[in-house]
């Protein structure tokens, strides 16, 4: 894909992988609706892109909302070619210390909220002459397991699998699903979820740059799943 004059839309666009994705692409000619609840990082973001990114402060757990927006904002004359499903939250302790509110928002954010905007989205790629790519953040989590990650775990092995269905569903559509499977990111996750991040962690530069690597593949070449790590995991020191 030429990523030039292409549409993209890129969910938790405001901060972290989201921001870093949303400059690689500007950078490279696509016009970039960053979805995101954080209005002030958002307005950070389009004063530093410019107007090719385009500011949309949008819960995606919110499904009537995401229809509206889909609905009010694209046409069969102007719709997205690209789409990145970043946005996730993660919460990590003992099963019987997790709260109901941290459990309801991974499952509402990692998997709701994935499937509401690629549900509405897939209708206006399928109706165009290109081809299109769909790019699904999961975690080598959604791989492996760990301690105290049961419930985070869950979410990402469900993000795989929705990503593996659904490529299967949809190569023949001309559209390209990929699964990116990072270790850690060096971004405000980590911290969120009480993890100190560090200099030997994926920089969401590199990570991002990756990511659009894999959209300019030949379009029928399909890298359907992929796992970064950091080489070495271990803080710096």
């Amino acid at each position: 894909m030429d990523i030039d004059s292409k549409i993209a839309v890129v969910t938790g666009a405001s901060r972290g992988l989201g921001a870093a994705l949303s400059s690689s692409l500007v950078a490279k000619g696509a016009t970039v609706y960053g979805l995101s609840r954080n209005r002030a990082n958002l307005a950070d973001r389009r004063a530093k892109l410019g107007e090719n990114f385009v500011p949309v402060s949008l819960d995606i757990t919110d499904q009537t909302a995401v229809h509206s927006w889909v609905s009010e904002t694209f046409s069969n004359l102007r719709s997205p070619d690209i789409l990145i499903n970043n946005a996730g939250t993660g919460h990590f302790g003992k099963i019987d210390e997790l709260s109901l509110e941290q459990w309801h928002g991974m499952l509402n954010t990692n998997l709701n909220g994935l499937f509401y905007v690629t549900s509405q989205i897939v209708p206006f790629m399928k109706r165009k002459k290109d081809t299109c790519h769909i790019v699904n953040l999961g975690s080598i989590l959604g791989k492996t397991g760990r301690a105290e990650g049961a419930a985070y775990c869950l979410t990402k092995y469900g993000v795989q699998g929705f990503s593996e269905a659904l490529f299967r569903e949809l190569r023949s559509e001309k559209i390209k699903v990929s699964c990116v499977n990072p270790g850690s990111i060096a971004t405000h996750f980590f911290r969120d979820s009480g993890i100190e991040p560090h200099g030997n962690m994926i920089q969401p530069k590199n990570l991002a740059d990756l990511i659009v690597q894999i959209l300019e593949t030949p379009d029928n070449l399909l890298i359907d799943e992929i796992t970064i790590r950091p080489l070495i995991p271990k803080p710096l020191g």
